[in-house]
């Protein structure tokens, strides 16, 4: 062999060494970019999914957050009112941390354990966290006749709320409904439109509905 052919032969295997040591560094790379991206999408997934899951209540009710109109809303409407207050269905807070700015004692009911905490947290950053209690409960394990406003994000399906909340609230009482109204309650007034409606009920009236029920079926049974 000459030494010129002795020469390309050596420039070829060099150049195939170089070649493969390439493919093996792409190779890694690829592997520790699809690892990275991997696992960012599992800790997104991990802090995420605490605040978009169903909250597995009877009536499941995922989390859907209050736009700043709905807020604005819901404080309009409870403008003349005071004393207490609980969002029934809490999420992260926002309901009852702008009502306890606007002078109520506040609660959040809330069946997910990461948006209660999250809603104590934002409620101490936001400095009314003497004002305001959230609590981790079954909205049907829990009573309300201590409230003496309520504010509530339903869902269609939610009729059997009717009935807890009537045979519960003080006659004094006001419910708020926001992005639904309740099925059979006749509001006394509503606010807003689209999505960001919100729909009064007073306590006297369903009451009242729920009497006259109990005395119709109590007849028709005699």
């Amino acid at each position: 062999m000459s030494q010129t052919e002795s020469f390309l032969d050596s420039a070829q295997v060099s150049q195939c060494e170089s070649d493969v040591k390439r493919s093996k560094s792409r190779s890694r790379l690829g592997l520790l970019v699809t690892g990275v991206v991997g696992g960012s999408l599992v800790a997104l997934y991990a802090a995420a999914a605490p605040f978009v899951a169903p909250a597995l209540r009877k009536v499941c009710l995922p989390f859907v957050p209050a736009t700043s109109a709905q807020v604005e809303n819901v404080l309009k409407v409870l403008r003349a009112r005071s004393g207490t207050l609980v969002d029934i269905g809490s999420g992260d807070g926002r309901i009852v941390i702008a009502a306890a700015k606007h002078g109520f004692q506040a609660s959040g009911f809330e069946l997910n354990p990461w948006l209660v905490w999250y809603s104590r947290y934002k409620a101490w950053r936001e400095g009314v966290h003497r004002s305001t209690s959230f609590y981790i409960s079954d909205l049907w394990k829990v009573s309300f006749a201590q409230y003496s406003n309520v504010v509530i994000f339903g869902v269609p399906q939610m009729v059997s709320l009717e009935l807890k909340l009537a045979k519960e609230l003080p006659r004094t009482a006001k419910v708020v409904a926001c992005r639904f109204p309740f099925p059979t309650w006749v509001p006394e007034r509503t606010a807003g439109e689209g999505i960001d409606t919100v729909w009064v009920y007073d306590t006297r009236t369903f009451k009242s509905h729920l009497q006259q029920e109990v005395t119709r079926n109590t007849i028709t049974r005699l």
